[in-house]
């Protein structure tokens, strides 16, 4: 049965962390979509201007029902990291996808501007993007690169992306795949 993931976008989002998850998922064989958080299905990226045509919207992701899907994948960058955790829409869909024991995957300012005030953090182990940890008393901060809890997977900024996607292929799909993807892209 094919995995399902769920990449969440919003205007201003950083654009390894969402590209390299889509990319690196893809070529695990994860069916990917692309969903934005507003009304437009273009999302422009914050530092190369990069333009990605979701998929679909949230609203009508969530009209759908919006469960069938193992992983959600929640880029930093600013101002994207803000857009969505100001979106009562991505709260609903995380809380949903957390109680379903879904894969939670954030990184950089998203851990804790995105996922600290739905409670996702409470009683895990995280990492993030360098002094958000600051913002929050939430969860447990370590100083690692990636630091996966149970169904959460966190990671600190753009250049731990690569390892933090090779995490979340290991958690939803096998350790053989997930080796087999670093060594392809000489990770």
């Amino acid at each position: 049965m094919t995995k399902k993931a769920i990449v969440l976008l919003a205007d201003g989002f950083e654009d390894v962390e969402a590209v390299t998850p889509i990319d690196y998922l893809c070529r695990a064989g994860v069916e990917v979509t692309k969903v934005s958080i507003s009304d437009s299905t273009t999302v422009t990226s914050r530092w190369g201007g990069i333009k990605i045509i979701a998929n679909t919207t949230l609203a009508e992701l969530l009209r759908q029902g919006g469960s069938d899907f193992d992983a959600v994948i929640i880029p930093g960058g600013m101002p994207g990291a803000t857009a969505l955790a100001a979106s009562a829409e991505t709260g609903e869909l995380i809380k949903k996808m957390t109680a379903a024991g879904k894969l939670i995957c954030a990184i950089c300012a998203s851990p804790v501007l995105v996922l600290a005030p739905l409670g996702i953090l409470t009683g895990k182990k995280y990492t993030c993007y360098l002094g958000m940890e600051e913002k929050t008393s939430e969860g447990t901060w370590l100083e690692e690169r990636v630091v996966t809890d149970g169904n959460l997977i966190t990671s600190r900024a753009a250049g731990t992306t690569g390892e933090w996607v090779i995490a979340i292929i290991e958690k939803l799909l096998d350790k053989e795949t997930a080796e087999k993807i670093a060594k392809t892209i000489l990770l």
